[in-house]
């Protein structure tokens, strides 16, 4: 190689190196423009703008000039915009034809708070272009139009302010820490009645999320509960794993019962006991209707008593149960005999273990000395 070679090649390799850069902006706003605008650009030019901006906003950037030499699909010189490692666009040329593209009166909107533009020329232009100016500018995102079908969304309502966004939740549910789940507070819900209808927080409309609801039966001893689940039953599962999110369990006296999810209602739950707990939890995600049971109760059931000789029993049943009465009578000429006095009727009552309160007395002919009394 001769020495005019050697120079040459010398001065276009400080030529290229004065060109290859990369410039980080951080300014909420500017200017950037290819090398030496608005003179022709030169050879060789490889440069970078990283333009940076604060969280919440997002980069606006067009174009007020634009001439770059065409060629096919951009492969000599272009502008390349991208947002890390999302390409976003790829200019050249001086009008749109089905090869190459040019920005006219295109806004470029980043992703995020990071945008990129890279300009490239290659080792020869057969004419003069002039090249290109771009202005950015950061803008608000709005997080509550922007965001809300994406995971990390507000619940319930998305307040934007510059920069940022927060969340609130409707009346009668509380903020989680997370700061966009809406939760709510449902564990002190205690039901006495004999008979009653239990659901999850706003069915049959989604129910909340992260939170763990406590329901108690707490029934007088003697009753046994019955549970049956509504045919609506919706609660977030798993197709492998058994109800590793949302699920209700099932806690009555020594007994256990599920955890329940799915789309299936759990069959009739007779838990024998008088004191039964229900705990619903739901984790931070899923949109599912949730749950409706009705619960009954039963008492403790005392046998048939045996009926005296010419006496009767009100009321006659085949069953009776806790707190039932019967009231035993006599036939006409004939009274109650229970530790030696007379009565006119006799009550007794089941009682919370099976059994009744006393035995039923005799009936006897009547004798006028004898004292008469009537108890109930």
């Amino acid at each position: 190689m001769d020495l005019t070679c050697i120079v040459v090649s010398v001065l276009l390799q400080c030529v290229s190196a004065a060109w290859a850069r990369v410039l980080l902006l951080t300014d909420m706003y500017g200017t950037i423009h290819s090398p030496s605008f608005p003179e022709p650009y030169p050879m060789d030019s490889d440069i970078q703008w990283n333009i940076s901006v604060p969280e919440g906003h997002q980069i606006r950037l067009y174009f007020m000039h634009f001439d770059i030499e065409p060629s096919y699909l951009c492969e000599y010189d272009y502008v390349k915009v991208y947002s890390e490692s999302e390409e976003l666009a790829v200019f050249c040329g001086r009008e749109n034809t089905d090869t190459e593209r040019v920005p006219a009166e295109d806004i470029i909107l980043s992703p995020g708070n990071i945008l990129s533009v890279a300009f490239r020329s290659d080792f020869s232009n057969e004419e003069h272009y002039s090249g290109f100016e771009a202005h950015y500018s950061a803008v608000d995102i709005d997080e509550c139009r922007d965001k809300n079908d994406e995971v990390g969304a507000c619940d319930h309502f998305c307040h934007n302010y510059i920069g940022g966004y927060y969340c609130s939740c409707r009346y009668g549910h509380l903020l989680h820490s997370d700061n966009r789940t809406c939760k709510v507070e449902c564990s002190d819900s205690v039901y006495t009645e004999g008979s009653g209808l239990i659901t999850s927080v706003n069915f049959p409309k989604p129910y909340p999320k992260s939170s763990d609801c406590l329901y108690r039966i707490k029934l007088e001893k003697g009753f046994s509960v019955t549970l049956d689940f509504d045919d609506t039953f919706d609660v977030e599962d798993h197709p492998d794993v058994i109800c590793p999110y949302d699920y209700i369990k099932i806690q009555a006296g020594e007994s256990s019962f599920g955890p329940f999810c799915g789309d299936k209602s759990p069959a009739r739950i007779q838990t024998g006991s008088n004191t039964v707990s229900i705990l619903f939890h739901s984790d931070n995600s899923g949109e599912n209707l949730g749950w409706k049971f009705t619960y009954t109760s039963t008492g403790s059931e005392c046998a048939v008593p045996m009926l005296p000789p010419n006496g009767h029993l009100e009321p006659r049943q085949s069953k009776y149960f806790f707190k039932e009465h019967i009231t035993v009578t006599c036939d006409p000429g004939y009274s109650l005999q229970k530790d030696g006095e007379e009565f006119e009727h006799y009550q007794i009552e089941c009682q919370a273990d099976g059994n009744w309160s006393g035995r039923v007395p005799l009936c006897t002919k009547k004798e006028s000395q004898r004292s008469r009394r009537s108890v109930v």
